[in-house]
């Protein structure tokens, strides 16, 4: 997902896109760690789109920390 598209959703959109991302994340390692895993590479993909994510949130609130 590009940045752009990112920018243009809402707050609520946002912590949605991010609880999914952390799922699928939680499920690539699960399948990493038993050998099921083809694309290795994705895993990193989502923890930079996971990133992108969090640094937008704290940006939207002007430096409040989010957990």
């Amino acid at each position: 997902m590009e940045l752009n598209e990112l920018k243009s959703k809402t707050e609520k959109e946002l912590r949605q896109f991010l609880d999914e991302s952390r799922d699928r994340l939680r499920s690539l390692r699960f399948k990493d760690a038993n050998k099921q895993l083809k694309n290795v590479r994705e895993i990193r993909v989502i923890k930079k789109l996971i990133a992108r994510v969090l640094t937008l949130l704290k940006s939207n609130q002007g430096g409040d920390m989010v957990k």
